[in-house]
């Protein structure tokens, strides 16, 4: 069994991908996690403040709900595609996001844990944090972390540009 984190962004949808060409006919959950709005807002920089309308901030949960588990509907039908053998689950989050996908990876016993990467570097990745390297670190299994398709893309071109300008400049001679 593996689980592939999904949120639908490309980079997830290539993870499902690279997870179909690696291990096709394998088990797999497709994972989404979704927050309480309850929650995002303590999150935020004005904190709670006064709270009103609890019956919508139900509602509103509900709703976050139900979105995460059509996305992870849509995310099974990308890995069947992809030859696996796929079931949606949803979760919510209570810590980070690593935390969710590390519980979820527990609770079915997954072999392995496939998860997109945006490739955010510098100040990018200091300030939004990065799931995949909290998941990385923190993991007692596999993890397989599949880079975002434009950034595999620039890295392709930028080996190939420096292996072919080797090639041009030919072998090192010894002096």
């Amino acid at each position: 069994m593996i689980l592939i984190g999904y949120d639908g962004s490309d980079d997830a949808r290539a993870a499902i991908a690279h997870a179909g060409a690696l291990m096709p006919g394998s088990a797999a959950t497709v994972l989404t996690v979704w927050e309480a709005l309850l929650t995002q807002l303590t999150h935020t920089p004005a904190g709670l403040g006064p709270v009103t309308g609890f019956a919508d901030l139900e509602k509103v949960d509900r709703a976050t709900a139900e979105h995460a588990r059509q996305r992870a509907q849509e995310g099974v039908e990308l890995a069947r595609t992809a030859g696996l053998d796929a079931t949606a689950a949803t979760t919510e989050r209570h810590g980070t996001i690593a935390d969710a996908i590390l519980d979820e990876a527990e609770r079915i016993d997954a072999g392995a844990i496939v998860l997109g990467s945006r490739g955010l570097t510098g100040i990018g990745s200091l300030l939004l944090g990065s799931v995949s390297h909290a998941v990385v670190q923190r993991a007692d299994r596999t993890v397989i972390v599949v880079p975002s398709p434009s950034v595999a893309a620039r890295r392709h071109d930028r080996h190939h540009d420096h292996a072919g300008t080797q090639q041009a400049a030919g072998p090192a001679s010894a002096a």
